[in-house]
């Protein structure tokens, strides 16, 4: 008899069947699979599919979910058929902003390990006839990309897992999920069945939504139509292929006109991103059954709206110019899920422990979401990192109905454009604003959006102060690309606050509350620091998984006996508490974000600013680095914690909101004589790079241990039972072969942005993680993950679009490495 925990798949299509499989290969046997549809070919996006399976991404993760799909449906056939055909994939550009942005993604396949190479029109020509090659600049190629049968490869998957003992059930509706004390018992089917169960997980595409309803859980994805025609035959097409073979020519994207082209024998398939969105309604989809579904028609497939695809026809015709002697054969406007910041959802859910979602997950990814899905449960962690995947990442607003179709509709309709990584979304804005935001409008301010709070990046009042710029900091000319959304006032921001003092908003940062007589030792348990220290202590501190992986790094401060607050990185560090409090309510923990606010004062003359507002003695030795005193600042009632992100003497000045604009308005009033400036985003991730500040999500993620991130400083020696601590107990900076390195750029100009891949004798060793332009040492810096080997002196190159910048490995920090200036 197995002794394997439950399991319920939702779902049978690609990702259903791909965690089956993943499931019984690593022992888990008892799994039943269930769709409402008929088996295999179930009726949702799995079925209509058109495969084309592009790897690169400028997601580490999302990659490397792609390479296990390639590896995993290249070693999978049905009778002899494969699943998978390693065509290749062509990416074309016919503008010049689309060819650098080839190379940017040519230098994110180095970063991830993905063999790719950028080609001039000729070449393009040679890999795939069909193109009009006075219309093509170039392309990336990468020869390992391809097409994914998918209906075979889910055949393939069912067939395997059932004959390690999986149960895979058709035509059979998942009615109610079956609870019992909080947690997931069963589920029941719509003849009435009731099935026993440990575990389920949804699978369900893009009905993921209504099954997370069945346990009242918000699943934020939206279902999008998105268009998919074929053509007749193609004179050119004819006799290169045969029904084995099926297709020959590279997978094709025209991305300037959002569409993709893929080989069917003589035809072409060809799918269009250039429409409208059209969001469909589950409500108003006909209901799966055997008797709706078949390879050219199942409710997932809507019909063809040929008005769409008018023009994207036109622009097919002028890249493929074959295409005029043909027509369209058929069509149709396939389902399939969008979701507000275009990532996959996988996670359990937050209130019913047990259920868990792998949702908007296309096939490209699909073997490696449910690799990972496997191994969270079999393991209880995946080896690819997963925080931009998780389905509890999302604050509240981002949750909501409206938000999600708006974000989603978005990102279709931005799926292939060329993006700046700073590029902010332009609507919904101003969702989520501090006490300080109308100040800051005052100002100038120039916002950036993360998780929809509105961030300012820098302020154009301070741009008279450009021009009041010593030479030494004055900011050298940038390229086009690392110009947008900056500005040389960045330059002025971080000056005053190495010479003067400056604001800094610091409201968007999540803060955690946790209370009760169960406290210290939860906070002991969960972070790498000590947490049993006096009242007024702050400490910085790590937390683990128990791979000693990096879950997050966290401020926690200890307010009263019973009370901390904790500086946390998202709402996954919520998730995360939450999860891990104990059952006997000697832990209060609650979200104390959105009725706070924070002021960070920074620079040598913050003191001058901040004593004269208050009777309390905000002295070096009053109140000392990493301590926090409650006090009184303009009558204002605050809690003002001794750190500084910037590397700069100050404080993070805590308030209620209501007492926001109040604070702001004393500070700025009072900060006048001495020349006080609002600083922006901007300044400060150059003044925090300076000091070597990580940045955890950039700079390390649970794939990372804190030696080879540089912070083993936050483990503390003085304790041993957290979370973690079995797995880095005899690591030492000494032992690790990776290290996360600063590098200063050798030319003072040339300013990276991150997920480039950087270069040790000349062959790929590692990637930026972070990067800015240093104003206080005159030079570009960049992080990067490189060999241990890579030290101090060495000199390695970053790709850059389609140059190689040199640069070297220096001692951190950059700044102020004795600590002077912010211990003053």
């Amino acid at each position: 008899m197995s002794t394997t925990p439950r399991v319920v798949i939702i779902g049978a299509g690609i990702v259903g069947a791909n965690l089956a499989d993943e499931l019984t290969e690593r022992g888990w046997t008892e799994v039943t699979v269930l769709d409402q549809g008929p088996l295999p070919l179930t009726g949702g996006s799995t079925s209509h599919a058109p495969g084309v399976v592009f790897q690169t991404s400028p997601s580490k993760t999302m990659t490397e979910f792609a390479t296990y799909t390639v590896e995993k449906f290249s070693s999978i056939e049905v009778d002899g058929d494969r699943c998978f055909n390693q065509v290749g994939g062509l990416e074309i550009a016919t503008t010049p902003e689309r060819l650098a942005d080839l190379h940017r993604k040519h230098g994110w396949a180095t970063s991830w390990g993905v063999p790719s190479e950028v080609v001039g029109p000729e070449r393009c020509a040679e890999l795939h006839p069909l193109l009009d090659r006075e219309r093509v600049l170039g392309g990336l190629h990468t020869p390992t990309d391809g097409l994914a049968k998918s209906p075979r490869a889910v055949a393939a998957l069912i067939r395997r897992a059932e004959a390690r003992g999986a149960v895979f059930r058709g035509s059979t509706r998942v009615t109610e999920v079956l609870q019992h004390n909080g947690r997931v018992a069963g589920v029941r089917a719509d003849d009435g069945e009731e099935i026993a169960a440990d575990v389920v997980v949804s699978c369900a595409g893009f009905w993921g939504k209504a099954v997370g309803e069945l346990v009242g859980m918000k699943v934020p994805l939206l279902p999008l139509a998105h268009q998919f025609a074929r053509t007749g035959q193609i004179a050119e097409l004819v006799g290169r292929n045969d029904e084995q073979t099926e297709a020959s020519l590279p997978a094709l994207r025209h991305q300037d006109r959002d569409l993709y082209f893929r080989e069917y024998n003589d035809c072409l398939g060809i799918g269009s991103y250039a429409h409208r969105p059209m969001p469909a309604q589950l409500s108003e989809l006909p209901e799966v059954d055997g008797d709706n579904v078949s390879e050219a028609a199942m409710p997932s497939m809507l019909p063809f709206t040929e008005e769409d695809f008018a023009a994207s026809w036109e622009h097919s015709m002028e890249i493929l110019p074959s295409l005029r002697n043909a027509k369209i054969d058929s069509g149709f406007n396939g389902v399939f899920s969008f979701t507000p910041d275009g990532g996959p959802l996988v996670g359990e859910s937050p209130d019913v422990a047990g259920f868990w979602v792998a949702e908007a997950v296309w096939v490209t990814h699909s073997a490696g979401v449910a690799r990972a899905v496997a191994q969270l449960l079999v393991n209880g962690r995946s080896e690819t990192e997963l925080h931009g995947c998780d389905v509890n990442r999302f604050d509240a607003i981002q949750t909501t109905d409206a938000y999600v179709d708006e974000t989603s509709q978005q990102n279709f309709v931005e799926i292939y454009d060329v993006r700046h990584p700073l590029q902010p979304r332009f609507s919904p804005r101003e969702l989520r604003v501090s006490p300080f935001h109308a100040r800051q409008k005052e100002l100038g301010a120039f916002f950036l959006e993360s998780h929809a709070w509105e961030r300012p990046h820098w302020y154009e009042a301070n741009a008279r102060l450009v021009k009041e710029l010593p030479t030494e900091w004055q900011p050298p000319s940038r390229d086009a690309w690392s110009a947008m959304f900056h500005s040389p006032i960045a330059a002025a921001e971080a000056w005053k606050t190495r010479t003067a003092v400056a604001m800094y908003d610091m409201t968007s940062l999540k803060r955690i509350e946790v209370s009760g007589p169960g406290a210290v030792a939860f906070l002991q348990r969960l972070t790498t620091g000590k947490m049993d220290k006096s009242v007024g202590s702050v400490t910085y501190a790590l937390m683990l998984d128990e791979a000693g992986g990096v879950r997050s790094d966290v401020t926690v401060a200890r307010l009263e006996e019973q009370l901390f607050q904790v500086g946390a990185n998202s709402n996954l560090d919520m998730d995360h508490f939450l999860r891990e409090a104990p059952d006997d309510g000697s832990v209060r923990i609650r979200d104390i974000t959105g009725g706070t606010c924070c002021i960070g004062v920074w620079g040598p003359l913050a003191r001058d600013l901040v004593q004269p507002l208050s009777g309390d003695d905000f002295s070096h030795e009053a109140l000392k680095y990493f301590r926090l005193k409650h006090a009184h600042i303009a009558g204002i009632p605050v809690t003002a914690m001794r750190l500084s992100y910037v590397g700069e003497l100050g404080w993070e000045i805590y308030t209620s909101a209501e007492y926001g604009q109040r604070l702001w308005d004393a500070l700025w009033e009072a900060g006048q004589p001495l020349g006080v400036i609002a600083a922006g985003r901007a300044a400060f991730n150059s003044l925090r790079l300076e000091k070597g500040y990580r940045s955890w999500g950039s700079d390390m993620t649970t794939e990372h241990n804190p030696y080879e991130a540089g912070l083993g400083f936050a483990l503390s020696k003085k304790k041993t039972e957290y979370v973690g601590y079995d797995a880095v107990a005899d690591l030492s900076a000494d032992t690790v072969t990776r290290r996360l390195a600063c590098l200063t750029i050798d030319d003072g100009r040339s300013v990276v942005l991150g997920s480039e891949p950087v270069l040790v004798d000349g062959e790929p060793a590692g990637y930026v993680t972070s990067a800015a332009f240093g104003h206080t040492i005159g030079k570009p810096i960049a992080y990067a993950w490189l060999p241990a080997s890579a030290t101090p002196g060495t000199s390695v190159e970053i790709q850059y679009f389609d140059r190689k910048v040199r640069a070297t490995v220096a001692v951190e920090p950059l700044v102020d490495p004795e600590m002077t200036r912010i211990r003053r």
